[in-house]
């Protein structure tokens, strides 16, 4: 018997979580490409869905509002999340994967928050390693 999912209830609900603070939890299964809630101008319960390496969820952008939306089927109690994928710079300081370090636990944990996973070289140490490796 399937049962359908009650318009009333609420979907999420915000409360503590392990990966960091707050979390966003699913209170009820979400079927896989359900627009969850938008990121709403202010703040809303969109703001502590936290980051994972292998998420649940992915941030969509549409007429310039941004929704996150499953990228699977969620149960009830998971909690959800996305790749945050934070751009990496070529001035970032020395430490910047530890201050934006990813604690998710899973298998494939890159352990940044940032994105691409290994670190940019500034230009001119770039440049100058392309043309040793050439010679």
């Amino acid at each position: 018997m399937r049962r359908l999912r009650d318009p009333e209830a609420p979907l999420i609900e915000v409360r503590a979580s392990a990966l960091h603070g707050l979390g966003v939890f699913a209170a009820q299964r979400i079927r896989k490409g359900t627009r969850v809630i938008e990121a709403g101008v202010g703040g809303n319960a969109a703001r502590f869905v936290n980051h994972a390496c292998q998420p649940n969820c992915e941030s969509v952008i549409e007429d310039h509002r941004v929704f996150i939306e499953a990228v699977r089927t969620i149960e009830p109690g998971e909690e959800l999340t996305y790749d945050y994928q934070i751009q990496r710079e070529v001035d970032d300081p020395p430490d910047v994967d530890a201050i934006f370090a990813c604690r998710c636990g899973s298998a494939r944990c890159r352990g940044s928050m940032l994105w691409p996973a290994r670190r940019l070289e500034a230009r001119g140490r770039t440049a100058a390693r392309s043309r040793t490796a050439r010679r």
